[in-house]
Protein backbone atom coordinates (compact mmCIF):
# COMPACT_ATOMS: atom_id res chain seq x y z
CA UNK A 1 0.00 0.00 0.00
CA UNK A 2 2.51 2.82 0.97
CA UNK A 3 4.46 1.74 -2.61
CA UNK A 4 1.32 2.73 -4.01
CA UNK A 5 0.48 5.74 -2.35
CA UNK A 6 4.24 6.70 -2.93
CA UNK A 7 3.87 6.34 -6.97
CA UNK A 8 0.72 8.06 -6.61
CA UNK A 9 2.23 10.92 -5.33
CA UNK A 10 5.42 10.76 -7.26
CA UNK A 11 2.63 11.30 -10.39
CA UNK A 12 1.08 13.96 -9.09
CA UNK A 13 4.30 15.51 -8.24
CA UNK A 14 5.55 15.19 -11.84
CA UNK A 15 1.71 16.32 -13.45
CA UNK A 16 2.28 19.18 -11.16
CA UNK A 17 6.12 20.12 -12.21
CA UNK A 18 5.13 18.97 -15.89
CA UNK A 19 1.64 21.48 -16.57
CA UNK A 20 0.30 23.14 -13.56
CA UNK A 21 2.73 24.68 -12.35
CA UNK A 22 4.86 26.25 -15.77
CA UNK A 23 1.24 27.32 -16.62
CA UNK A 24 0.65 29.41 -13.40
CA UNK A 25 4.41 31.40 -13.26
CA UNK A 26 4.06 31.68 -17.08
CA UNK A 27 0.36 33.58 -16.73
CA UNK A 28 1.22 35.16 -13.68
CA UNK A 29 4.35 36.55 -14.48
CA UNK A 30 3.44 37.07 -17.93
CA UNK A 31 7.00 35.70 -19.18
CA UNK A 32 7.38 35.40 -23.44
CA UNK A 33 3.81 35.96 -23.70
CA UNK A 34 1.35 39.12 -24.11
CA UNK A 35 -2.09 39.82 -22.87
CA UNK A 36 -2.67 43.43 -23.62
CA UNK A 37 -1.67 45.81 -26.49
CA UNK A 38 -1.11 49.37 -25.87
CA UNK A 39 -2.79 51.34 -28.65
CA UNK A 40 -5.52 53.81 -28.26
CA UNK A 41 -8.57 53.66 -29.45
CA UNK A 42 -8.36 50.04 -30.48
CA UNK A 43 -9.52 46.60 -29.75
CA UNK A 44 -8.60 43.23 -30.25
CA UNK A 45 -11.02 40.07 -31.14
CA UNK A 46 -9.69 36.79 -30.99
CA UNK A 47 -11.75 33.74 -31.83
CA UNK A 48 -10.71 30.22 -30.74
CA UNK A 49 -11.25 26.83 -31.63
CA UNK A 50 -12.75 27.31 -35.17
CA UNK A 51 -13.51 26.94 -38.28
CA UNK A 52 -17.04 25.61 -37.59
CA UNK A 53 -18.83 25.63 -40.76
CA UNK A 54 -22.20 27.50 -39.38
CA UNK A 55 -20.74 29.87 -37.17
CA UNK A 56 -17.68 31.38 -38.50
CA UNK A 57 -19.00 32.43 -42.06
CA UNK A 58 -21.50 34.09 -39.74
CA UNK A 59 -19.14 36.06 -37.50
CA UNK A 60 -16.65 37.00 -40.86
CA UNK A 61 -20.11 38.59 -42.28
CA UNK A 62 -20.90 40.73 -38.93
CA UNK A 63 -16.78 41.35 -38.81
CA UNK A 64 -17.31 42.28 -42.75
CA UNK A 65 -20.19 44.65 -42.40
CA UNK A 66 -18.50 46.57 -39.77
CA UNK A 67 -15.21 46.62 -41.55
CA UNK A 68 -13.31 44.88 -38.47
CA UNK A 69 -10.31 42.91 -38.43
CA UNK A 70 -10.12 39.83 -35.70
CA UNK A 71 -7.33 36.72 -35.09
CA UNK A 72 -8.72 33.71 -35.26
CA UNK A 73 -7.26 30.58 -33.66
CA UNK A 74 -8.04 27.81 -34.98
CA UNK A 75 -7.46 23.95 -34.86
CA UNK A 76 -6.02 22.78 -38.04
CA UNK A 77 -7.88 19.34 -38.18
CA UNK A 78 -11.01 21.54 -38.93
CA UNK A 79 -8.85 24.10 -40.84
CA UNK A 80 -8.07 21.08 -43.54
CA UNK A 81 -11.98 20.13 -43.25
CA UNK A 82 -13.09 23.65 -43.88
CA UNK A 83 -10.04 25.12 -45.96
CA UNK A 84 -12.62 27.63 -47.79
CA UNK A 85 -12.66 29.43 -44.51
CA UNK A 86 -9.44 29.89 -43.51
CA UNK A 87 -8.70 31.29 -47.29
CA UNK A 88 -11.79 33.58 -46.57
CA UNK A 89 -10.31 34.70 -43.26
CA UNK A 90 -6.77 35.17 -45.00
CA UNK A 91 -8.59 37.57 -47.96
CA UNK A 92 -10.79 39.48 -45.94
CA UNK A 93 -7.98 40.49 -43.80
CA UNK A 94 -7.91 38.66 -40.94
CA UNK A 95 -4.85 37.05 -38.87
CA UNK A 96 -4.91 33.41 -38.72
CA UNK A 97 -2.94 32.21 -35.46
CA UNK A 98 -2.10 28.30 -34.23
CA UNK A 99 -4.36 26.75 -31.44
CA UNK A 100 -3.75 23.02 -32.00
CA UNK A 101 -3.96 20.38 -34.39
CA UNK A 102 -6.28 19.23 -32.69
CA UNK A 103 -7.94 20.96 -29.08
CA UNK A 104 -5.40 19.39 -26.76
CA UNK A 105 -4.29 20.53 -23.58
CA UNK A 106 -0.92 20.48 -23.25
CA UNK A 107 -0.62 19.47 -19.51
CA UNK A 108 -1.60 15.64 -21.07
CA UNK A 109 0.60 15.67 -24.06
CA UNK A 110 4.42 14.33 -24.57
CA UNK A 111 7.25 16.70 -25.75
CA UNK A 112 7.10 15.34 -29.14
CA UNK A 113 3.28 15.68 -29.05
CA UNK A 114 3.71 19.19 -27.95
CA UNK A 115 5.77 19.77 -30.97
CA UNK A 116 3.48 18.04 -33.73
CA UNK A 117 0.52 19.77 -32.31
CA UNK A 118 2.53 22.96 -32.75
CA UNK A 119 4.18 22.47 -35.90
CA UNK A 120 1.70 20.99 -37.48
CA UNK A 121 -0.62 23.49 -37.63
CA UNK A 122 1.90 26.30 -38.18
CA UNK A 123 2.58 23.78 -41.66
CA UNK A 124 -1.14 24.03 -42.88
CA UNK A 125 -2.32 27.39 -41.83
CA UNK A 126 1.07 28.42 -44.21
CA UNK A 127 -0.23 25.77 -46.76
CA UNK A 128 -3.74 27.10 -47.05
CA UNK A 129 -2.79 31.34 -47.04
CA UNK A 130 1.28 31.34 -47.88
CA UNK A 131 2.03 32.82 -44.80
CA UNK A 132 3.53 31.55 -41.94
CA UNK A 133 1.70 32.43 -38.81
CA UNK A 134 2.95 34.60 -36.21
CA UNK A 135 1.14 33.86 -33.12
CA UNK A 136 -0.10 30.89 -31.13
CA UNK A 137 -2.56 30.28 -28.78
CA UNK A 138 -2.48 26.85 -26.49
CA UNK A 139 -5.78 25.44 -25.88
CA UNK A 140 -6.97 26.74 -22.44
CA UNK A 141 -4.02 28.75 -21.92
CA UNK A 142 -2.30 26.01 -20.59
CA UNK A 143 1.18 25.23 -21.46
CA UNK A 144 3.89 22.72 -20.29
CA UNK A 145 7.36 22.88 -19.72
CA UNK A 146 8.57 22.27 -23.06
CA UNK A 147 5.49 24.38 -24.61
CA UNK A 148 7.94 27.85 -25.17
CA UNK A 149 10.42 25.76 -26.58
CA UNK A 150 8.17 24.33 -29.39
CA UNK A 151 6.72 28.12 -29.62
CA UNK A 152 9.88 30.21 -29.45
CA UNK A 153 8.92 31.35 -33.19
CA UNK A 154 5.24 32.87 -32.22
CA UNK A 155 4.14 35.60 -30.11
CA UNK A 156 2.05 33.56 -27.47
CA UNK A 157 -0.68 35.63 -27.00
CA UNK A 158 -3.45 35.39 -24.46
CA UNK A 159 -6.10 37.72 -23.52
CA UNK A 160 -7.21 40.46 -21.42
CA UNK A 161 -11.10 39.90 -20.85
CA UNK A 162 -12.85 36.46 -21.18
CA UNK A 163 -16.16 36.08 -20.94
CA UNK A 164 -17.00 32.14 -20.83
CA UNK A 165 -18.91 32.48 -24.21
CA UNK A 166 -18.39 28.52 -24.35
CA UNK A 167 -20.43 27.83 -21.95
CA UNK A 168 -24.29 25.95 -21.89
CA UNK A 169 -26.59 28.68 -20.94
CA UNK A 170 -24.66 31.85 -22.51
CA UNK A 171 -26.89 34.55 -22.94
CA UNK A 172 -26.86 36.89 -26.11
CA UNK A 173 -27.80 39.68 -24.24
CA UNK A 174 -25.80 39.44 -20.97
CA UNK A 175 -22.84 38.70 -23.42
CA UNK A 176 -23.23 41.92 -25.17
CA UNK A 177 -23.76 44.14 -21.71
CA UNK A 178 -20.10 41.80 -20.22
CA UNK A 179 -18.59 42.93 -24.03
CA UNK A 180 -19.33 46.59 -23.97
CA UNK A 181 -18.49 46.72 -20.13
CA UNK A 182 -15.02 45.71 -20.99
CA UNK A 183 -14.55 48.29 -23.82
CA UNK A 184 -10.75 49.87 -23.15
CA UNK A 185 -7.45 50.59 -24.51
CA UNK A 186 -5.26 47.40 -25.78
CA UNK A 187 -8.29 44.84 -24.47
CA UNK A 188 -7.71 41.57 -26.16
CA UNK A 189 -10.98 40.10 -26.02
CA UNK A 190 -11.29 35.93 -25.77
CA UNK A 191 -14.21 34.70 -27.90
CA UNK A 192 -15.34 31.49 -29.35
CA UNK A 193 -16.60 30.32 -32.96
CA UNK A 194 -17.07 26.98 -32.05
CA UNK A 195 -18.72 25.20 -29.35
CA UNK A 196 -17.80 21.37 -29.93
CA UNK A 197 -14.89 20.69 -27.40
CA UNK A 198 -14.66 19.49 -24.10
CA UNK A 199 -16.80 21.41 -22.02
CA UNK A 200 -18.12 23.54 -24.28
CA UNK A 201 -21.69 23.92 -24.94
CA UNK A 202 -22.56 23.51 -28.74
CA UNK A 203 -25.30 26.19 -28.65
CA UNK A 204 -23.28 28.72 -27.23
CA UNK A 205 -21.63 30.63 -30.42
CA UNK A 206 -24.82 30.97 -31.97
CA UNK A 207 -25.64 33.45 -28.35
CA UNK A 208 -22.15 35.02 -29.40
CA UNK A 209 -22.87 36.07 -32.22
CA UNK A 210 -26.40 37.86 -31.36
CA UNK A 211 -24.20 39.51 -28.89
CA UNK A 212 -21.63 40.70 -31.36
CA UNK A 213 -24.76 42.23 -33.17
CA UNK A 214 -25.01 44.29 -30.52
CA UNK A 215 -21.74 44.64 -29.66
CA UNK A 216 -20.64 46.01 -33.26
CA UNK A 217 -21.89 48.68 -33.48
CA UNK A 218 -21.13 49.83 -29.91
CA UNK A 219 -18.17 49.51 -30.18
CA UNK A 220 -17.81 51.80 -33.94
CA UNK A 221 -19.74 54.19 -31.46
CA UNK A 222 -17.06 54.71 -29.10
CA UNK A 223 -14.68 55.57 -31.45
CA UNK A 224 -12.82 52.35 -30.94
CA UNK A 225 -11.45 50.08 -34.04
CA UNK A 226 -11.35 46.76 -34.45
CA UNK A 227 -8.17 45.56 -35.06
CA UNK A 228 -5.66 42.67 -36.05
CA UNK A 229 -2.82 41.44 -34.06
CA UNK A 230 -0.68 43.06 -36.17
CA UNK A 231 -2.05 46.05 -35.40
CA UNK A 232 -2.56 45.92 -32.19
CA UNK A 233 0.72 44.78 -31.19
CA UNK A 234 2.35 46.87 -33.61
CA UNK A 235 3.74 44.30 -35.54
CA UNK A 236 4.44 43.59 -39.13
CA UNK A 237 4.60 40.79 -41.09
CA UNK A 238 8.26 40.24 -42.59
CA UNK A 239 9.45 39.14 -46.18
CA UNK A 240 10.38 35.95 -44.49
CA UNK A 241 7.03 35.24 -43.16
CA UNK A 242 6.14 35.64 -46.60
CA UNK A 243 5.96 32.38 -49.60
CA UNK A 244 4.16 31.77 -52.80
CA UNK A 245 1.29 29.94 -52.94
Amino acid sequence: MQTILLTVAIGLLLFLLYGILPTVLLRMLTIGMVKKGEQKKMLALTFDDGPHPIYTPQVLDLLKKYDVKATFFVVAEKAVKHSELIRRMHQEGHTIGIHHYSHTNSWFLTPLATKHEIHETAKIITNLIGIKPSFYRPPYGRFNVFTMWFARKYSIVLWSAIFQDWKQGTDSKTLQKDLVEQIADGQIYLLHDDGENKGADSDAPEQMIEALKGFLPHLRRRGFRGVSLEEHLNLNTTEEQKRSV
